[in-house]
């Protein structure tokens, strides 16, 4: 797939069935480092309500008419003793199998930290398993750096 026939846009409600089998996928690849995870079914976003939200941008990567990857960004409040008042956060990054290792996540960080530096925010961050190193590696080489280490007790 040459980058040329690769479309970065944003995700209408047309889309919505393919994002709902991408949540899926993406619960189903994360189920192994998150034993808190209920039982299925389960979704994390609200990807329609994200969608309409102005507050909020959910793109998708196409190719040849079919909707390849997704990602969003949405504007988060800061915790009242940081340094700003709202940030960005970015989630939702899935890649079909087939067209991993491609670049493709770093063309949806991409124009995801576009849309957040538009907006003024200064910070953007996301959040991923510790365990889950391919993704970790990814998303260093589009600039993120670890911040915090979340731990847990039962």
């Amino acid at each position: 797939m040459a980058s040329s026939d690769l479309i970065i846009r944003n995700a209408t409600l047309e889309d919505l069935s393919t994002l709902l089998e991408f949540e899926q996928e993406l619960i189903k690849a994360e189920r192994p480092f998150d034993v808190t995870l209920g039982n299925d079914p389960i979704s994390y976003y609200d990807i329609k309500k994200m969608i309409l939200d102005e507050d909020s941008k959910v793109i998708v990567a196409e190719t040849d008419g079919k909707i390849i990857s997704s990602g969003y960004a949405i504007r988060k409040k800061a915790r009242h003793y940081l340094n700003h008042e709202y940030y960005a956060y970015l989630g939702f990054m899935y890649t079909h199998p087939d067209h991993r290792g491609k670049g493709i996540n770093s063309k949806i960080v991409e124009e995801l930290k576009h849309w957040s530096h538009a907006r003024g925010f200064k910070e953007i961050r996301l959040t991923v398993y510790a365990e889950n190193v391919p993704a970790i590696r990814a998303y260093g080489k589009v600039g993120f750096k670890s911040h915090l280490v979340e731990m847990r007790l039962e």
